[in-house]
């Protein structure tokens, strides 16, 4: 196998080191090979092979740290199981990280001596990155949303054409003929941060609007594809520009579309980043209309959802950031039967989708054969609606849904929400829009 140039075993060497903290360092030591977080991996649920284990996984990596920090491994690598990098492991490395980890944190949860996995996988992808074995696809997209920023005058008209284009279905939706999608307010109390696309601005405009918030939309989408390359420098770029957004427009909060990297990305890493406190407050949308309907600021009726719905716990919303039971006040308000998977909350399988998998076409086969154990759950229920909190998630779900012949539809959270409203604002006929 062709070894590594001087340079580039150098600069692995520093990539590595660099993220070397406590957390990650018990996480690459501690494991006691007992496989119980085998079981609790819906890759090897799917496909029970040692090779989906999430401690095999890690313990490849540790074969890595071994023969570049450990003292033994440097000198007697056969004693200690180290492996020096050649090309050909670091590509294997590199693709077993962004191809059979969705960072999802399940089997973290399980693990009796709290090994964190996905900690070691995004040190793996780090250093796939810094090496030039990252997914194009992926570079592509974080590297498209800093440009965003960087030519935003020859987007802006663009982008304002379409919003302007969107609030005709708002005034439809509402009845209220003045409603509009207000961007760059400064002053406004909430920036809210969509994803692109109609299917995550519409919703929410009605609903700010029902609500009678003071808002802006923002001009840059939510999704942060430098988190998936666990490259900070990307991921900081690219937060930063809603950073720099909600200073300049003076907001008293940004609140993040139901999605569940960007929401877990500014409101638990970013300060991070940064060194310090952001001087606004960030939550998720689904925060604020858990809020909305349990302080009776909007009005729902859940006869307008009579379908069986179950829940999908979006990993990052749900088991890595607490966003557990917001999700269920909603849907016990809008849904007249709804159903949970089990398990559920924090114990949720993963769809499968994220982590960037839904993005990388070349392992679509592997996302889902990876999505089964989610397919026989959602089966279980009986369900004929599936909703999701998180776009990545959705689109994976909807995949699985056909591959495994579920028959299932898939609906954004907001969707049920802004089905079941009962206008109040302006007297009408209940909300029927299509936000799909």
């Amino acid at each position: 196998m062709a070894r590594l140039d001087a340079n580039k075993a150098t600069l692995v060497k520093d990539t590595l080191g660099k993220l070397i903290d406590r957390k990650l360092l018990a996480s690459l030591e501690v494991c006691v090979r007992c496989g119980i977080c085998a079981e609790s991996c819906h890759y090897y649920l799917a496909d029970p092979r040692p090779e989906h284990a999430p401690f095999y996984r890690s313990e490849q990596v540790r074969r890595l740290y071994r023969s570049l920090f450990d003292p033994i491994g440097r000198h007697l690598p056969w004693w200690v199981g180290a492996q020096r990098p050649t090309e050909e492991s670091l590509a294997q490395l590199a693709e077993m990280a962004f191809s059979t980890c969705t960072l999802c944190r399940r089997c973290t949860l399980n693990c009796p001596s709290g090994c964190d996995t996905a900690q070691i996988m995004r040190a793996m992808r780090t250093v796939a990155v810094a090496a030039g074995l990252a997914p194009e696809m992926l570079v592509q997209l974080a590297d498209a949303s800093i440009a965003r920023e960087e030519h935003l005058e020859d987007f802006k008209e663009i982008y304002l054409e379409q919003v302007r284009a969107l609030e005709e279905e708002v005034r439809e939706a509402t009845g209220d003929p003045q409603a509009h999608i207000p961007v760059d307010v400064e002053g406004a109390d909430i920036l809210y941060v969509a994803l692109s696309g109609a299917h995550t601005i519409l919703p929410a405009a009605i609903l700010f609007h029902e609500a009678g918030s003071n808002w802006t939309l923002s001009m840059f989408e939510a999704s942060n594809y430098g988190v998936f390359l666990a490259d900070t420098a990307r991921a900081k770029r690219i937060t930063e520009r809603i950073v720099r957004e909600a200073e300049r427009l003076r907001v008293r909060e940004v609140v993040v579309t139901d999605c569940g990297h960007a929401y877990t990305t500014l409101r638990w890493e970013a300060p991070n980043w940064f060194g310090k406190p952001f001087p606004f407050q960030v939550r998720s949308l689904i925060e604020l209309v858990a809020g909305w309907i349990s302080d009776g600021i909007i009005t729902v009726d859940p006869t307008h959802n009579p379908e069986p719905v179950t829940y999908h716990d979006s990993c990052n919303l749900g088991r890595n950031s607490g966003l557990i039971e917001e999700p269920r006040t909603i849907l016990r308000a809008v849904c007249q039967d709804f159903r949970e998977m089990t398990p559920n909350r924090e114990h949720n399988y993963c769809c499968g989708g994220g982590g960037g998998l839904v993005a990388t076409p070349e392992w679509t086969d592997l996302r889902l054969k990876a999505g089964g154990p989610k397919a026989q759950q959602v089966r279980a229920t009986g369900a004929q609606v599936v909703a999701a909190s998180c776009d990545n998630c959705r689109i994976q779900l909807g995949d699985i849904s056909e591959h495994y012949a579920l028959g299932t539809r898939v609906v954004g959270l907001m969707e049920l929400v802004v089905k079941a409203l009962v206008p109040q604002r302006a007297k009408g006929h209940p909300l029927e829009a299509d936000v799909a």
